[in-house]
């Protein structure tokens, strides 16, 4: 009888929670949408279905916890939604825009940032319980889509003649795969309580980031993913510097 209880408890549990995997296949939509547009040459709508993966990816993971409904099928459903999103979809919109005059170069460039995007998920899920879930060790996936998404916003916003940057916007991008699996640590904001009171100045913030971002979209979000993207980097040579003073002390 107890071998019984046993068998049954080992079994895999049948089906899976509808509302948290609702979001992560509606971003997992919005990503492959981004690459038909791209396809179709609409790159300003590709770019803002990569913004609306990149909310509904922050959302999954929030509703699983409010509604008790976390499991290991949606870790992994969501981690390859993350894939298409936010490493398939930017590689393919950048490329579809500014890189195909590169020629090999222009397509390398495009598979390097997908392979680091990929790299980057699969170190993540490994190390998910070994970090400090204060940071994040590499720059985010979404955070390097919103980064390509946000560039590809403001060329065709400001009708910039891409042939004459393919080199430039190349180098973005590379860059950018290479802060994803590089060891530079970023903030994740995992420890900010937002339950409960919070002082009025917060929600004041609040209330002036969307206004800023309302008054010009492309720019102000390219801008905001770019500087999160520099960030890292910076804090880690200001600890660097800081260190080397401490050491000659």
């Amino acid at each position: 009888m107890e071998q019984e209880k046993q068998q049954v408890a080992q079994r895999p549990p049948r089906g899976f929670y509808l509302l948290p995997n609702l979001f992560t296949t509606s971003a997992l939509f919005a990503g492959f949408y981004a690459i038909v547009a791209a396809m179709k040459g609409v790159f300003d709508v590709a770019a803002v279905a990569i913004f609306i993966a990149m909310i509904l990816d922050a959302l999954d993971g929030r509703v699983a916890r409010l509604t008790n409904t976390q499991s290991s099928f949606g870790a992994q459903y969501d981690s390859l939604s993350d894939m298409v999103s936010f490493g398939i979809a930017p590689a393919l919109v950048v490329y579809s825009w500014a890189l195909g005059p590169l020629g090999k170069i222009g397509w390398l460039i495009a598979f390097f940032y997908a392979a680091t995007a990929a790299l980057r998920l699969a170190r993540f899920n490994t190390q998910v319980d070994k970090i400090d879930k204060r940071f994040f060790i590499g720059l985010p996936s979404p955070i390097a889509a919103g980064v390509i998404a946000g560039m590809v916003a403001v060329g065709h916003q400001e009708g910039i003649e891409t042939k004459s940057l393919s080199a430039i916007i190349g180098s973005v991008a590379f860059i950018v795969g290479v802060l994803m699996v590089s060891n530079v640590r970023y903030y994740s904001f995992k420890d900010v309580v937002l339950r409960g009171k919070v002082p009025f100045i917060a929600l004041l913030a609040v209330v002036l980031t969307i206004v800023t971002i309302a008054v010009d979209p492309p720019i102000v979000l390219f801008s905001l993913f770019s500087l999160y993207a520099c960030y890292g980097p910076a804090w880690s040579l200001w600890r660097l510097y800081k260190n080397r003073r401490l050491m000659r002390r």
